[in-house]
C-alpha cells in the first residue's frame, strides 16, 4: 500500500501511544506496532517507527535523567547488547508474528500475575533472584525489541516486581531503551530499512512524537504510585492480547 490517509490515520495514534509510553507509561507503546502492521508490513513499521523511538527516549532521558537505577541498567544491558545482535544475525529464521504470540503471551501471564498479588498480597519472589536471571530477560528484550519493537515486557517482567519509585522506574525505562534503540541503529541500516519513503514518514510525524512525550512526562507525574504500577500492569495484560491478535492475523 502506498503511503497515504489510511497510513496516517493509524500512525497518528500509535505516535501518541508511543508519546504516553515513553512519558512514563511503560508498555502502552507496544501497541503502536501491530496498529501499523495492519496497514504496511511489520518490518516497514518498525523503521518507520525507529527513528521517532529514537526521538521521543531523548524527552523521557531528559525529563527524568537524575531517577536511575544505574545497577539494574548495568545487569541488563549487556544481555540487551546480545539479544539486538541476535535479532540481527537470526532476523529471517524467526518469523516476527512468533516473536509476538511469544511475547504477547509472556505479558499476559505477567501481568495478570502481578494484579493477583497486588490482591491478595503475594511476596515478591523476583526479588530473591540471581542477578544474571536480568541479564538472561536482557538478552529476551534485547531480542523481541530487535525484532518488533516489543522488548517491554521481558524488562518489565525483571524490573516492575523491585517495587521502584516510580520516577526511578520510568527514569530507568526510559534510559536502557534510549540506549537500546540506538543500538538496533546498525542492524537496520545494514537491513537497509531506513529508506527515503520512511523517514519521510518519521519526519511528518516527529511533531506530534515530542508534544505526546511531554504529555506522557506531565500525566505521569500527577497519577499516584500505587494507581501507576495497577496501571502498567493492566497495559501489559492489552500489549499481550494486541500482540496475540496481531500475530494470529
Amino acid at each position: 500500500m502506498t503511503d497515504g490517509w489510511l497510513l496516517y490515520m493509524l500512525a497518528v495514534p500509535a505516535v501518541i501511544l508511543l508519546g504516553l509510553s515513553k512519558g512514563g507509561f511503560a508498555g502502552m507503546g507496544a501497541l503502536a506496532m501491530p496498529m501499523l502492521a495492519l496497514v504496511v508490513d511489520p518490518v516497514r513499521a518498525a523503521a518507520i517507527l525507529l527513528p521517532i523511538l529514537i526521538a521521543q527516549d531523548a524527552v523521557g532521558v531528559w525529563a527524568f535523567r537524575r531517577s536511575v537505577d544505574w545497577r539494574l541498567i548495568g545487569w541488563m544491558m549487556p544481555g540487551a547488547l546480545l539479544g539486538v545482535w541476535l535479532g540481527y544475525v537470526f532476523a529471517a529464521s524467526l518469523s516476527a508474528a512468533t516473536v509476538m504470540t511469544m511475547v504477547g503471551a509472556i505479558s499476559i501471564t505477567f501481568g495478570l500475575y502481578r494484579l493477583w498479588a497486588a490482591r491478595h498480597a503475594a511476596p515478591v519472589a523476583v526479588r530473591r533472584w540471581p542477578e544474571w536471571v536480568g541479564t538472561l530477560l536482557g538478552v529476551v528484550s534485547g531480542y523481541t525489541s530487535q525484532i518488533a519493537h516489543a522488548g517491554q515486557p521481558p524488562f518489565q517482567v525483571w524490573v516492575l516486581p523491585r517495587g521502584l519509585p516510580r520516577d526511578v522506574l520510568v527514569g530507568t525505562t526510559a534510559l536502557f531503551f534510549a540506549a537500546l534503540n540506538w543500538i538496533k541503529v546498525p542492524a537496520y541500516l545494514a537491513l537497509g530499512q531506513f529508506s527515503p519513503q520512511n523517514l519521510i514518514v518519521s519526519a511528518a510525524l516527529f511533531p506530534l512524537a515530542i508534544a505526546a512525550t511531554f504529555a506522557g512526562v506531565w500525566l505521569v507525574r500527577r497519577v499516584p504510585a500505587e494507581r501507576f504500577y495497577t496501571a502498567i500492569y493492566c497495559l501489559m495484560v492489552a500489549v499481550g492480547v494486541a500482540l496475540i491478535w496481531e500475530a494470529a492475523a
